[in-house]
């Protein structure tokens, strides 16, 4: 009943022009009578504002909140109902894992968080935010900076394959003597074939360079098309006679366990995972995402309480060769005001998480830090919480890895097309899981920024993985890691079509955050 009543009182707010957070929200649910309290709340609250807040409440509802507090009797207890509660006592672990006793504005000390974790308070649960560079990048473009980030990739990457391997370094390795077994962790360097059709593959170190053979007629050698530059693998095998080369029996990747277990929320709770809006472009789909929006606030969406948006929320400017033509909305930052009433159209009480993608008005290498503080403000209605691509973000003990997914377009390009394809996005998906690493290769269409650490390893294995970017629709499950790639809300455009792209428009994944099923809903 509370949800419900919670739900009205955001409808008719919403029917008012205004968004409203979830203190407000609580006030106003919290009186004798939340309709004439919802009048009197848009009287209070200045004509220009876009959302109502709990901080402008506070005092006209203070009164009426005391009175209708429990009474207690002469003991300064309270008093009992004449229908005791059916459900036994809680025991206090019960009671600290209950969704039911999580405070609606938590108090959070994020003063305290290190290694990039950002709490955020929720009206449900902390949600926390991993792995966001925004505010800490380093990077100058010098080449140390380079040298620093792969350094820093590879060390992390062998340290998840020397459970795996006993790891020799490439120098020692050329000093052993021939015939004997070898074990080597190395970024991939170079792969070629030889006049033979064998494979040539160059792994790199610390320490140097050594080269490893695959033959041609070996089971493995199917796993080296699934090799790209720069990715951390390990191999065995065995020495050449003057050790001057490596024949590789085993390849290993830094990989996802398949022992792994994902987490879930403990009561029934939804997500709606989307991404690529592009408001702004003459192909957005308005009446696709006004439906959505609509369903959004019915009964059947009710336990959907969570948004999550992986870029490109705009179309953008100067992004592919002649954009302007296929724009109706020509200034960015009018892009992104038009954005934003259409963001008003979701229920205010969604807890809206966003990333930025390659059309946003960001810098373009990756990592991506978050939104600046001008788009923040036009895009404040909601109150979303906006971090950087990528990041990991934990719901309802759910954790989340959001990345736009500009390196898709590499791995897809890279691989055979049985082994990925934009028809099915969620098996290039698998591939980056494989690899530990949402944009292994440098160079090609891929732009880096050199930082201090390589912020697009993926140290933690997600429950969740959440990309767009490809405009296709396609979810699937790797190692009980549930991938998704949530299509767009864009039509085919002129340029789509020159390069074979055919849109999967105005689809919504649902997930079942207590048991990872997903659910593609379609409002085209």
């Amino acid at each position: 009943m509370a949800e419900e009543t919670d739900r009205r009182i955001v409808a008719e707010l919403a029917a008012r022009g205004y968004n409203a957070d979830r203190e407000a929200i609580t006030l106003i649910a919290g009186t004798p009578d939340p309709e004439d309290a919802i009048e009197r709340a848009v009287e209070t609250v200045s004509a220009d504002a876009l959302k109502v807040t709990g901080e402008q409440l506070r005092g006209l509802f203070e009164d009426e909140r005391r009175d209708a507090s429990p009474r207690r009797d002469a003991n300064d207890s309270p008093s009992r109902a004449s229908n005791p509660p059916v459900s036994p006592a809680k025991t206090d672990d019960e009671a600290t894992n209950s969704a039911e006793t999580v405070p609606v504005e938590a108090e959070v000390d994020t003063s305290a968080m290190g290694d990039g974790r950002v709490p955020v308070e929720s009206g449900r649960q902390l949600v926390e935010i991993l792995g966001d560079i925004t505010g800490q990048s380093t990077g100058t473009g010098e080449y140390s900076d380079f040298v620093t980030v792969f350094r820093d990739r590879y060390e992390r990457l062998a340290g998840k394959l020397r459970r795996r391997v006993n790891h020799r370094p490439a120098d020692a390795i050329q000093s052993m003597p021939g015939g004997g077994n070898a074990e080597m962790i190395g970024m991939v360097n170079d792969i070629r074939s030889t006049a033979s059709g064998h494979w040539l593959i160059e792994l790199e170190d610390t320490t140097g360079v050594f080269p490893c053979l695959v033959m041609k007629d070996r089971e493995i050698a199917d796993l080296v098309n699934e090799l790209v530059y720069d990715e951390v693998i390990a191999v065995r095998g065995t020495l050449a006679d003057d050790a001057g080369i490596l024949f590789t029996d085993e390849i290993f990747f830094p990989d996802v366990p398949h022992t792994h277990k994902p987490n879930t929320a403990d009561r029934h709770v939804q997500a709606a995972l989307i991404s690529d809006v592009h408001v702004g472009s003459q192909e957005f789909a308005a009446d696709a995402w006004s439906r959505f929006a609509d369903w959004l606030h019915t009964e059947e969406a009710q336990s959907v309480e969570y948004l999550l948006l992986a870029g490109d929320m705009v179309e953008g400017v100067g992004v592919y060769p002649n954009q302007d033509e296929e724009l109706s909305i020509i200034d960015i930052y009018e892009q992104y005001e038009a954005f934003a009433e259409y963001l008003k159209e979701v229920p205010g009480d969604l807890e809206i998480v966003m990333i930025p993608g390659n059309h946003d008005a960001v810098r373009l290498a990756e990592p991506q830090p978050a939104f600046d503080e001008e788009l923040r403000e036009i895009m404040s209605a909601h109150d979303a919480r906006i971090t950087g691509n990528p990041s990991t973000v934990t719901i309802e003990g759910v954790s989340v890895l959001m990345y736009h997914g500009m390196s898709l377009d590499e791995i897809i390009a890279d691989l055979p097309e049985e082994k990925a394809s934009y028809d099915d996005p969620q098996k290039a998906m698998y591939h980056l899981l494989k690899k530990r690493h949402v944009a292994p290769k440098y160079g090609g269409k891929m732009r880096i920024a050199p930082e201090e650490r390589d912020y697009l390893v993926i140290d933690e294995v997600p429950d969740v993985f959440h990309t767009g970017h490809v405009h296709k629709l396609g979810f699937g499950t790797y190692h009980n890691v549930t991938a998704i790639n949530s299509g767009c809300w864009q039509e085919q455009t002129a340029f789509q079509k020159s390069v074979n792209i055919d849109p999967d428009v105005g689809y919504a994944p649902i997930v079942d955050l207590d048991t990872l099923d997903v659910t593609a809903r379609k409002f085209t």
